[in-house]
Formats: C-alpha cells, structure tokens, sequence
C-alpha cells in the first residue's frame, strides 16, 4: 500500500513537453530519498487541460501541479512527498466564485464537465490491464455475455439514444440493429481511429489514456451482431496510441478477454490494428474498409450500405473511437442514465478539442446543448489579453477560436 499516488500525464501533448523526463527524474529522486516504496508513480493518459502541461497531480492531496520541468522534481520530492509541504509555486490555482481553489477537480475547467467516454483518462496507467478493472473495466462485457441478449444489447444501445460521434450522427443500435439482421458466414466490427481534421486530438486521447474501454466495446458490439473478428484502423502518425493499443490487445488476450470462449460463454472475437499511411479520405468509411483490405483507400458507392457489404463483402459495423468509448457505461449504467444528458435529440455528452485564440487549450467533455459561450469563456477561460471573441471554426468537433481587438 503506497502512501501518495503521483499521476503525470504521458499523452502526446504533454510528452513533448518531456513529461517522460519528469517521470524518470521523479522514480531516480525517490530512490535516493527512499521513497520508492511508499510513492506509487503512475504515468496516465490525457488530463485534457493541454495549454498548462505538463501536469502531475499527487493523491491524497489532489495536489495539482502544472508546467512542471524536469529542474522542479527535486522540489516537489523533497517538499511535497517527504515532508508534507504542497510547493505552492507550481499549483495551479484559479478563482471560482470568489473562491482560489487548488484541486483538480473544483476549477472552472473541469467543474463543468461531465466525463463519460473520457472518464479513465488521467485516472489510470492506460499501459496496466488491472488499472482499467479496477475502475470496472470489462464488467460491462461480463454482463452483456452472462445476462443479456444480443437483442437485449441492441435495445439498449437505442433507448440510450447515443449517436455516432464521428460527425454523421447516425444512430448506434440502428446501424447495429441492421448489420445484426443481415446473415453471413462472416461479420465484422471496426473503428475508425484514423484521425484526420486538423487540430483533433479526442480519439487519439482516448486511445492513448484509456484503450482497454475500445476493446471492451468492439467485444460488446461484436456479440450484439454476431461477429467474431474486429479491425481498427489508426493513423500511423499516433505512435503512442499504436503502441499502447498493442499493449492493450495483447494484455486482454492473455487475460482471457481476447480470443476463444471470453468468460466461458462460448463467444469467441479478437481483433487486430491496422495502421493507415494519412490518407484523410480513408477517415470515410468505405474508403477505410477498402484500405484495410489492401486497396487504394477510395469511397465506394452506397448502397450496399457496409451492414450489408462491408469489410471483405460481408456485414460490418463502423463507429468511431469516442462512440464506442460510451458503450461500456452504457451498458453498466443504464440506457436512461445516458439518455438523461444532452438534448432531447441529441444524448450524451461530446468530446471538443479547443485550439486557438484561448486560455486553456485542451480537451473537454460536456453534455450536448451545452453552449459555444460556456465552453469558450467559462471552461476554456475566454480570449487572452481581454480580447473579445470574434469567430471560431468547427473542424469535425474541434473548436479553433479566432479574437479581436477590443
């Protein structure tokens, strides 16, 4: 049992700013000090708040460092983690309603969010299997193969309302529900991962911070539409990504999860990687299909729609990595629980990369119909320098904020 968990963040953003560096100068500083054994290291995906990495956050405190450098860990080592004693010129702070708050939790940034498809990332060690357990990770498929029916896990995917979040917004257990009906000898399942508006960073945060829930979710929708096999198709340009998604697949297989009979019910799926070379058409989903086949990655005709004709000819399901990442809760909480976010035609939450003109660039999550306003001056801290807001442009559901002069 460790007395304080440090959580530093090994998502790409903050990994250029040399986060690994601090990770290794934090292990080397607490084995001379001899606390390696009493403080747990943990590097985690994505915090989201990008514009003020690298970020490590200490627990039990919910300490919040931001910026931190290499030079500062051996500050932090013998302040914070030895003698008890938060270095103060690091915290991030901010005022809240009158109020300076020093937790990660309570600032402006995160207190409006509401984290669903990003809810493990910067909570678990993405590269650990029993981290994603702990946090639930693989109920959701236990339950799905112990207690319900295909048709039980179709239905609930559309009482829930989730829609596909790669920007068609077509409903989830509909496109199921059709690939579900169509008989073949074969079915797939895949993910579009392939990434390609500029300034996009969700999926590849999700796949970085928490890729365990993309298996559990292929899994799901695999035995809800009678397939044994999955694809996903990332961009080659995500190289943590790819490689903790490795990591992951490998780590399921050996635990059972992957493979012949998941949790002796018979049901067999396993799935493989497919790295795209940065096409940005191939992020259409015949045009992936076709790729992962071997060919050049070209749109073909529809119909046949994929959930007649898909990968290889045969049936398949496509949604992309944000989509699936709700699934898993979904099926855990309830489809009321999800419909009860968002609109009355759009449940949910939605994952925004905000880039540009802003004080906190990053990556947040909040219920659908939340406002333009709320995410850029109230979550993302409004146009520096007291400038006001003069346009912005979605790319996908990346939000890039231009200002004026006053």
């Amino acid at each position: 049992m460790y007395r304080s968990n440090v959580l530093v963040c090994g998502g790409t953003g903050c990994t250029s700013s040399d986060s690994l560096k601090i990770v290794d100068k934090l292990n080397e500083e607490l084995k001379a000090k001899g606390l390696d054994k009493e403080v747990n290291v943990i590097t985690t995906g994505c915090f989201g708040l990008c514009a003020l990495g690298p970020i490590m956050v200490v627990y039990p405190e919910g300490s919040f460092y931001s910026m931190v450098k290499v030079e500062d860990i051996p500050e932090i080592v013998e302040e914070h983690l030895l003698k008890g004693r938060i270095v103060t010129r690091l915290l991030y702070q901010e005022t809240v309603e009158n109020d300076t708050v020093k937790s990660l939790n309570k600032t402006a940034f995160y207190a409006k969010q509401k984290r669903v498809a990003l809810r493990n990332c910067g909570v678990v060690d993405p590269e650990k299997i029993d981290d994603y357990i702990a946090q639930d990770g693989y109920a959701a498929l236990g339950k799905v193969l112990t207690e319900m029916t295909p048709e039980d896990v179709i239905q609930t995917m559309l009482d829930s309302g989730l829609r596909g979040r790669g920007g068609a917004g077509f409903p989830t257990g509909l496109k199921w529900k059709f690939a579900a009906g169509n008989q073949a000898d074969q079915k797939y399942v895949c993910c579009n991962a392939d990434e390609g508006d500029p300034g996009a960073f969700m999926d590849r945060s999700v796949l970085e911070g928490d890729p365990h829930v993309l298996i559990e979710a292929m899994a799901i929708a695999a035995y809800a539409i009678g397939a044994d096999k999955g694809r996903v198709y990332v961009r080659a340009e995500y190289p943590i990504a790819v490689k903790r998604l490795q990591i992951a697949i490998d780590q399921a297989r050996e635990y059972g999860l992957l493979g012949e009979d998941i949790f002796g019910t018979g049901f067999n799926f396993d799935l493989e990687l497919r790295l795209g070379a940065g096409a940005f058409v191939c992020g259409e989903e015949t045009a992936l299909m076709t790729s992962i086949e071997g060919k050049r990655g070209e749109p073909r005709p529809r119909p046949p729609f994929p959930a007649v004709k898909g990968l290889y000819q045969k049936p398949t399901i496509l949604n992309n990595v944000e989509t699936y990442a709700n699934i898993p809760q979904i099926i855990l909480k309830g489809a009321d629980w999800f419909a009860s976010m968002g609109t009355e035609k759009s449940k949910g939450t939605k994952v925004f990369a905000l880039g540009g003109k802003i004080e906190h660039t990053g990556l947040v999550e909040v219920p659908m119909g939340t406002t333009l306003r709320e995410i850029v001056e109230e979550i993302g801290g409004g146009i520096p320098n007291g400038k006001k807001f003069k346009a912005s442009i979605f790319l996908s559901t990346t939000i890039t904020s231009s200002k004026s002069a006053q």
